[in-house]
């Protein structure tokens, strides 16, 4: 006897999920955005956090009169020092990319459970990745919502294009949750203006990047950028989020004039 597949009757009954012509078809509904207001500021943990008291309390300051304004907020931390720390050893020792991610995650999840009570004065308060449906909850509450950065795959990260460092790590998971929430924007504070054509504390006269495109970007297959590689391919796909900021968070004021749309730092667009 001819094998008969019991099917559901849908739209997408007896789809390979990978046809073209379906994914055109889908591609033109349009998708919810379920926090359309709402500003998505990741603080980096290498070039912010990890500079202590100094830098890190004016932010939070900085942060909290963003929030008593009426700005929807959620903050985004990064691992920094102690991921490089924790990746040398796992790297040394032989660990899958998936292991490396696992560990990376724990990192970023510290930095956000300090800026989280750092924020607590002005209604902080930590969230798990699988907590993101709840932000409209919370910010309605005249809560603060802190998540780290590091994105919940695991040790399902996927394999790099060289090496063993996970691609995906914390501006890349930024990147994701502003898309998901249909987030209005997404700003990385690291520790310089924005992006440079060459690291800029090492070449003085390094060209500064004040707007480029993603596929522009990629295009200049630079040695280094201040943001991960997989960040920018991000937005060659996504729906809601058509721009990413890179400001320098060590410079106070510099998020809320990055937030009302003035000219500070690297746009890079779609």
């Amino acid at each position: 006897m001819k094998e008969q597949r019991f099917e559901l009757d849908s739209g997408l009954r007896g789809e390979t999920l990978v046809r073209k012509g379906l994914m055109k078809r889908v591609s033109e509904i349009p998708q919810i955005r379920i926090m359309p207001d709402l500003k998505v500021v990741k603080i980096g943990g290498h070039g912010t956090m990890d500079f202590g008291r100094d830098v890190v309390f004016p932010i939070v300051e900085e942060l909290g009169a963003l929030k008593q304004s009426g700005e929807k907020l959620l903050v985004v931390t990064g691992g920094g020092v102690r991921v490089r720390h924790i990746m040398d050893i796992g790297i040394n020792l032989g660990m899958p990319t998936g292991v490396l991610a696992e560990l990376a995650g724990t990192i970023s999840e510290q930095n956000a459970l300090m800026m989280s009570l750092l924020l607590s004065p002005h209604g902080g308060v930590q969230v798990a990745s699988d907590d993101l449906l709840n932000l409209p909850t919370l910010t309605s509450l005249g809560l603060l919502p802190v998540i780290h950065g590091t994105p919940p795959y695991g040790l399902y990260e996927q394999p790099p294009e060289m090496g063993s460092i996970p691609p995906n790590r914390t501006d890349t998971g930024a990147v994701l949750i502003a898309e998901v929430m249909g987030a209005k924007t997404c700003i990385l504070a690291k520790n310089v203006d924005g992006l440079y054509a060459e690291d800029p504390r090492l070449d003085p006269d390094a060209e500064f990047i004040p707007e480029i495109t993603a596929s522009e970007l990629l295009a200049r297959d630079m040695e280094d950028m201040v943001l991960e590689k997989k960040a920018v391919e991000l937005l060659l796909y996504t729906k809601h989020i058509t721009e990413i900021r890179v400001v320098n968070g060590h410079v106070p004021g510099t998020i809320t004039k990055a937030l009302r749309g003035e000219r500070v730092g690297t746009v890079i667009r779609r």
